[in-house]
């Protein structure tokens, strides 16, 4: 495990490169988490650079009721990151939405957000990666019971978590696997 001592994009193109070896490796796919495009676009560029022949998956949150329903990921690079192959997924947090309006609202801490605390106790991007592979699997874009390599962030500037990952359904989220952490930054970073 390579552990970086800074978060966030200036680690990505390494983050990247773990990740597509890892997945090249193994056969399997990567889910990766993008906000505004920045990492999935390096992704796609890197797979085709690198030969690799697996699925790319991007997760891209839901459209921000606060934005008037506008989507942060550009609607152009989405449609030409399609064409070039990657999957998408639009889907609410697995590990917070119907929850954090309730917490909100009322003031308390459910389950979900407990566990989403929990998995940041080893960085931000491990309980994003967690997230994303759950919500693809629920998405039925990855097939149940295999394991995957899943990228992302922290604070939703580029990527700095890669992580082998047999997720399963929200229904069942605590039979979700991490199965190794391939890189992220360490508690000393900044």
């Amino acid at each position: 495990m390579e552990i970086f001592k800074t978060t966030g994009a200036d680690n990505t193109a390494r983050t990247l490169d773990i990740a597509l070896q890892k997945a090249a490796a193994m056969g399997t796919d990567i889910i990766a988490a993008s906000s505004r495009g920045f990492t999935a676009k390096l992704l796609m560029e890197k797979a085709k650079e690198q030969g690799f022949s697996g699925r790319i998956i991007i997760v891209r949150l839901v459209s921000a009721a606060a934005q008037n329903g506008i989507n942060s990921f550009p609607q152009e690079l989405k449609e030409s990151l399609e064409a070039d192959g990657a999957i998408f997924v639009t889907a609410a947090h697995a590990l917070s939405a119907g929850e954090r309006g309730i917490s909100t609202r009322f003031h308390g801490a459910y389950p979900l957000e407990i566990m989403a605390h929990t998995l940041r106790t080893f960085g931000a991007g491990t309980k994003v990666c967690f997230e994303c592979a759950v919500m693809a699997l629920d998405a039925d874009v990855i097939p149940y019971a295999k394991p995957v390599v899943a990228v992302a962030g922290t604070a939703g500037h580029g990527a700095d978590t890669a992580l082998v990952i047999t997720p399963s359904y929200s229904a069942t989220i605590l039979d979700t696997k991490v199965n190794e952490l391939l890189c992220k930054p360490g508690f000393y970073a900044q």
